[in-house]
């Protein structure tokens, strides 16, 4: 409370400061609003290069006003919810674009397409679901991308394709990233610092760190990671792995030895270690139990040629072994088309052959050891009825000619074969075709077609062909020379609804001949009529062209001979 004096003493005293200040500014007019500076946001006329600063300015789209000469565009803390592909357009310029924190949910393929000189987007603090190829496409010269704090639970593999040389930082932290495309990341030679803490990571692939030569930073805190594969080093990256349940085995020997002062990685299991940090653990207490066995099986332990077969195998160990498969040749099983392994370790061969008749070797192996088991595979082969008598198949007997190829002779009754006979051989094979022949199916009901299918050794990919039931006989063109080929033929039924599955009659292996050596393979038939038509054609054209110089040289000729037009009048004009 004043008096009335004090009141009239400061009232004195402020006229003469508010009448000063209104004459000091009367000759300082306010600066008038750029033109090209849109509604709600700011363009700094002291800045040396066009800036935007839009941020927290309520927002809901991209102001389509934007200056497209801009070089840094902050649109950060707005209620963006989509971008759009037209947003961005023609901003060839802009070099610094930050979306933080806009709730956004939705980027359009090629909304950053126009965007070649920008070198940091700020896109954390939004609700991405996800990154596809297409949307961060066109981003040549990006160095900086920031993605945390989103709701990312899926990358595809090329979205990062665009500035994989570039980039030096990427976080992509606070997500559920459940997976990583680890290849992709590890083709960014750049790179120098990747967080990835607080996401729902289960594992690292080994090598996937080792491929960056420049990282320096790699933060992995607060995953699902049981294990660490080694890091390069020292001096390698610095590490962060707190906060995942780590089984602290002979595997984290490297991250204890590398361990430093305040390190927070912690033993989830095995239980004696459990809470302990990894720091404080003994080396000694860091082991690994070699892996064992406990269950190889066939199932069904024997077939007949042409079945399909399961082999099963289960092993213990610390860490988990991981399981493969040596066929009875000793070769390493690999997938594809007959033969695949899966996750659980079990080996499906989906057509047995003869060649898979013997033992197969389930291989268990961890950091510790290794452990096998023998799997013993009977493969039976398919029994040869013998033709009645009168039944026309005679004369297809008698084309294979004697010797070792030869079916089962028409005559007799209709009874099984001795084991030496076979259903399905390959005759006459050449380097480039082989025929194929098979009894007459009599006795299988319902045929109605007649199946071959064949692959070579150089290719899994599986052939088919489809022929009528009362087929005897193939011929095999195009084939390579000096490969290995597996062959089965199948009967297609139709008995009952649905149709009845295909029943095998037979498999064989044969090989072609090799090449003889300094010959080149003859041309195939589609080569030979594509080089005709390129012949023909050049032809064509070649004479097409002469025909053109032809009547162009006459029409030069026909000019000189003709006498220039007379003229009546010339009419000139210059300009000044």
């Amino acid at each position: 409370r004043f008096s009335p004096g004090a009141a009239g003493a400061m009232a004195k005293l402020l006229v003469p400061l508010v009448v000063l200040g209104a004459v000091s500014g009367a000759g300082v007019p306010a600066p008038p609003p750029s033109p090209r500076c849109p509604p709600r946001c700011l363009c700094p006329a002291a800045a040396p290069s066009p800036t935007l600063l839009c941020a927290r300015t309520g927002l809901l789209a991209v102001p389509p006003s934007l200056d497209r000469a801009a070089v840094e565009l902050r649109l950060a803390d707005n209620f963006i919810g989509a971008v759009g592909r037209a947003d961005f357009a023609n901003m060839s310029s802009l070099v610094h674009l930050t979306l933080s924190r806009n709730g956004l949910r939705r980027l359009a393929p090629g909304a950053f397409a126009d965007l070649r000189a920008l070198r940091a987007l700020h896109l954390d603090g939004n609700r991405l679901p996800a990154l596809s190829g297409p949307q961060l496409r066109g981003l040549a010269s990006l160095r900086h991308l920031i993605l945390a704090n989103n709701q990312l639970a899926a990358i595809d593999a090329a979205a990062f394709a665009a500035f994989a040389a570039t980039v030096e930082d990427l976080d992509l932290s606070h997500n559920n990233l459940p997976a990583l495309p680890w290849d992709a990341v590890a083709a960014m030679g750049s790179l120098a610092t990747l967080t990835l803490d607080h996401n729902l990571l289960e594992r690292v692939p080994a090598g996937a760190v080792a491929r960056l030569p420049r990282l320096a930073r790699l933060d992995l805190t607060a995953n699902r990671l049981r294990a660490l594969p080694p890091v390069p080093g020292p001096p390698g990256p610095a590490l962060a792995a707190g906060g995942n349940p780590l089984h602290c085995n002979c595997e984290l020997l490297w991250l204890r030895r590398a361990a430093q002062p305040g390190r927070l990685e912690t033993c989830a299991t095995p239980a004696p270690l459990a809470g302990r940090l990894l720091g404080a653990v003994p080396e000694e207490e860091l082991t690994c139990r070699a892996p064992a066995v406990t269950a190889a099986a066939a199932h069904p332990p024997a077939v007949t040629e042409g079945q399909p077969l399961r082999l099963g195998c289960a092993a213990v160990g610390d860490p988990p072994p991981a399981l493969h498969w040596l066929g009875p040749d000793g070769r390493l099983v690999q997938n594809g088309s007959r033969r695949s392994v899966g996750a659980d370790g079990s080996l499906e061969l989906r057509v047995a052959t003869l060649r898979d008749h013997g033992g197969f070797t389930c291989v268990a192996a961890n950091a510790a050891g290794e452990a096998a088991a023998r799997v013993e595979v009977v493969v039976v082969p398919l029994p040869v009825p013998r033709a009645r008598d009168g039944d026309g198949d005679g004369a297809a007997a008698a084309e294979a000619g004697p010797g070792p190829s030869d079916m089962a002779q028409a005559g007799g009754n209709d009874t099984w074969g001795g084991p030496g006979e076979r259903r399905v051989v390959a005759a006459e094979v050449t380097g480039s075709s082989a025929r194929i022949r098979w009894l007459p199916q009599r006795h299988v009901p319902g045929v109605r077609m007649v199946q071959i299918q064949y692959n070579s050794s150089a290719d899994d990919a599986l052939v088919y062909r489809l022929l009528p039931p009362s087929s005897r006989t193939f011929v095999l063109r195009d084939l390579a020379p000096g490969r290995l080929y597996e062959l089965c033929v199948s009967a297609l039924r139709v008995v009952g609804d649905p149709p009845a599955a295909p029943r095998p009659l037979g498999c064989v292996s044969f090989a072609t001949a090799a090449a003889p050596p300094g010959c080149a393979a003859p041309p195939r038939p589609h080569f030979l009529g594509g080089t005709v038509i390129i012949v023909i054609g050049a032809a064509i054209a070649a004479s097409v062209l002469v025909f053109i110089l032809i009547l162009t040289a006459r029409w030069k000729a026909a000019g000189a001979r003709r006498p220039p037009p007379a003229l009546a009048s010339v009419c000139s004009q210059t300009n000044g």
